[in-house]
């Protein structure tokens, strides 16, 4: 019982990170805030779902390995057993925290294919927004430092 415990705990840990992470387009970082953006118009050619891979920043990893090994090594009174057991339970926990973290933190996006006003093209991926953008919208594409995001042009 007391390894279920802790291994749901982990798992709710893991989870709770991963929703912390968001790319949003409606989502302005700090370092975003009060800085010159570059932009340009254009008008949507299409856009479609795409999904963003999770990450693996190793998080999930270290705490599924840490309740892995402490529930392994508890799970028995010999003391020989319980190390064998917690180093077993310990790699399957990193591996399952791993898959954990990277599941979590997949995002639903779109691609946005756009025609810019002097003739290129531009394909921008981001996080779904609020904004549901269709083909033949007049956009612009806002840049600032190295983020680029699509929104439909002010009327």
């Amino acid at each position: 019982m007391k390894r279920l415990m802790m291994l749901s705990g982990a798992v709710a840990l893991v989870l709770t990170l991963g929703a912390c992470a968001t790319s949003s387009p409606d989502v302005i970082s700090r370092d975003d805030a009060q800085h010159m953006a570059q932009v340009q118009e254009g008008v949507v050619l299409s856009v479609r779902n795409v999904v963003i891979d999770g990450s693996q920043s190793g998080i999930g990893a270290v705490v599924g390995g840490v309740t892995g090994a402490v529930a392994g090594y508890s799970g028995s009174g010999v003391q020989r057993e319980g190390q064998v057991l917690g180093m077993l339970a310990g790699v399957a926990g990193a591996a399952a925290g791993n898959a954990i973290e990277r599941m979590a933190t997949r995002e639903e996006a779109v691609e946005v294919l756009v025609q810019v006003k002097n003739g290129e093209r531009r394909a921008i991926v981001q996080a779904k927004g609020g904004e549901t953008l269709l083909p033949g919208d007049s956009v612009v594409i806002v840049t600032t430092g190295s983020k680029v995001r699509v929104t439909r042009a002010p009327k």
